[in-house]
């Protein structure tokens, strides 16, 4: 069976040089194209096997000319190692309930986000976001979507992530969560989850985006043994340091 998108030429594209927001003194360039209706699942399912990543309706992945410092990460579900450490923090949040029904911009989890954006990145692009903008995050785009919500037994909605479901794992978009819940390591635990559903659906990996030696933005994904990293010869184990700081995933 072809793919819906066999049929046509895809466009790529190169964006200009900009500051990169990762490693202080570099530049960053991308290489992108744009999903379009119809093809979306299967391109998604494709290009993310490449080591690009989604946003809205675009799917990318960094195409810098000096540096090659970004690796696309992925954790396999069958052998990844539940530490004594992840399972006490699963049993902290084993309060939370999880609906994964929703795949539209609400006013709830657009304060939920404003107040994470506030909290933990004020200075970064996505500081200041309109709700239209949130909408068109959350909603745009032709491939298989949905929002994790995680309420707690007050039903109050304590943190979210943008997940795509691919053919062979799931992709985390966008995490967020309570900044006032910080005890909880909402963005670990989203990613423990995360390693449950895939595996109670049998899929295999859970893509993490990229890991960036150096960043402390990134380096965080290491705590997530053994990893998997994209290389010219294709994904390969991957094991470097744990590192012991709180986590989001969005990159």
């Amino acid at each position: 069976m072809t793919h819906p998108f066999a049929t046509r030429q895809i466009p790529f594209f190169l964006t200009a040089s900009t500051p990169c927001p990762y490693l202080p003194g570099k530049m960053e360039r991308k290489v992108f194209t744009r999903i379009e209706p119809g093809e979306g699942p299967a391109l998604n399912d494709s290009l993310t096997h490449a080591g690009f990543r989604r946003s809205q309706s675009v799917l990318y992945r960094p195409a810098c000319e000096a540096c090659d410092a970004c690796k696309s990460v992925r954790i396999d579900t069958n052998t990844f190692a539940w530490t004594r450490k992840w399972r006490k923090l699963l049993k902290k949040n084993r309060d939370l309930r999880l609906c994964t029904d929703n795949n539209v911009a609400t006013a709830e989890l657009f304060d939920l986000m404003s107040r994470y954006l506030v909290s933990r990145h004020g200075d970064g692009d996505m500081a200041g976001m309109s709700f239209g903008e949130f909408v068109m995050m959350i909603e745009e785009g032709a491939q298989r979507t949905h929002v994790a919500e995680y309420r707690d037994g007050d039903d109050k909605l304590v943190a979210a992530v943008l997940t795509d479901v691919l053919k062979d794992g799931v992709s985390l978009i966008y995490s967020f969560f309570d900044p006032e819940e910080r005890q909880r390591s909402l963005g670990s635990y989203m990613i423990l989850d995360a390693i449950r559903q895939a595996a109670a659906l049998g899929l295999p990996h859970v893509y993490l985006g990229y890991w960036v030696s150096g960043s402390a933005k990134m380096e965080y994904k290491a705590k997530f043994q053994p990893l998997q990293v994209l290389t010219p010869a294709g994904w390969t184990g991957f094991d470097t340091l744990d590192i012991d700081e709180d986590t989001d995933f969005n990159g």
